[in-house]
């Protein structure tokens, strides 16, 4: 019999309870070389959603809201009592948006009503740095390091300007799914929240699992001023749908975001976050899974020896050389949606974690179009 690679294994066992198969059925196929058939819907690994949708529990609340749809907000102050035990810290010291898109744009908004740039690492998220330009503000766009492609603290230090009022981080970073090293980002925080805001976006943190990781909400909790930090229901808890995020800050930053947001929340969104931030099960259950994908997408590319960076969050990014305009538009005929192009990486693709055994067929699919 034809001997298993690690990845062959590893891709027969990632299927097991997606597709319902067991070990020696799935492992029998993966060793034959049996084409996994292709699914009559369109997997969703572009957009870096969870694929498992939000959790039972979470799902009873939001329908039982229903009851509570002629109330406006819901029960925004008992989130933000959850959120604030969780964190350690005091609820005013908590502020909650539509998405931590909107506490994002509030910070983008301020930055520019205080005439000020924004320094910013590239590529990364884009909604505060969008928002910001668009009302003004000057963008200050600092390349990831060119060989290692992590956010380059010494460059963005540079190349803050007088006229600074904004320094924004995403850690984990987006589309690069890379940290920045605990220690070099606190004292990054600490020195350069003496002059201007820094807005740690840390969207993904729930999904890292390295030593070198930590968030910054510590730094928060210690009193430390011009630091917000934002979090979202949308990624691990399954509610991108919902539009519920959450930033953390000193009180006095806290209230010049609330004055500042222009959105609301509706109580759906708030019962299904209160419900889904108590389901610790649902939340182990959801990083298993991510892993398991991350894991076979790791495998095939170490196989094809692609330049890739290790994921630290639920999507992974890794050298194709081809244009990604075109690697999209061949996956969307084999019922995949992958990610956008994030220049000036034209040629680097950002797949989202579905579930395993999409992952799969993903891989499968990878292979015999670019392998």
């Amino acid at each position: 019999m034809t001997m298993l690679s690690r990845r062959q294994m590893l891709i027969g066992a990632g299927a097991l309870v997606g597709a319902g198969m067991t070990p020696g059925t799935t492992l029998f196929r993966a060793a034959f070389g049996e084409d996994i058939a292709r699914p009559d819907y369109m997997i969703r690994a572009g957009t870096n959603e969870n694929p498992w949708g939000p959790s039972r529990v979470a799902l009873r609340a939001m329908a039982d809201s229903f009851r509570s749809a002629s109330l406006y907000g819901g029960n925004k102050r008992e989130l933000a009592k959850i959120l604030a035990s969780i964190n350690n810290v005091p609820t005013d010291h908590v502020t909650i948006g539509s998405g931590s898109r909107e506490i994002l744009r509030t910070a983008g908004m301020l930055a520019y009503m205080d005439h000020g740039s924004v320094v910013a690492a590239d590529p990364t998220y884009h909604d505060l740095i969008r928002y910001a330009e668009q009302a003004g503000s000057k963008i200050i766009r600092v390349p990831v390091e060119p060989e290692t492609l992590h956010i380059d603290l010494n460059a963005m230090h540079k190349a803050i300007r007088p006229d600074t009022r904004c320094v924004y981080l995403v850690n984990p970073n987006n589309p690069i799914p890379s940290i920045i090293e605990k220690n070099a980002l606190r004292d990054f925080v600490r020195d350069v929240a003496k002059r201007c805001m820094v807005f740690v976006d840390e969207a993904y943190f729930e999904y890292v699992d390295n030593p070198n990781y930590a968030s910054m909400m510590d730094l928060v909790r210690n009193g430390q001023q011009n630091l917000i930090v934002s979090r979202t229901a949308s990624k691990i808890h399954g509610l991108a749908g919902m539009r519920i995020g959450f930033g953390f800050a000193h009180p006095d930053l806290i209230q010049r975001i609330d004055a500042a947001k222009t959105g609301s929340i509706n109580v759906m969104g708030v019962n299904g976050a209160i419900a889904s931030y108590r389901d610790d099960e649902f939340q182990n259950f959801t990083l298993r899974k991510n892993r398991e994908s991350v894991a076979i997408v790791q495998h095939m590319v170490d196989d094809l020896g692609l330049r890739h960076v290790k994921s630290n969050a639920n999507f992974a990014f890794f050298h194709t050389g081809h244009d990604i305009r075109e690697v999209r538009q061949a996956f969307r005929q084999e019922n995949i949606m992958v990610g956008r192009p994030f220049p000036p990486m034209m040629d680097w693709l950002r797949v989202s974690m579905a579930k395993p055994h999409e992952m799969e067929y993903f891989v499968q699919v990878y292979q015999r179009l670019f392998g």
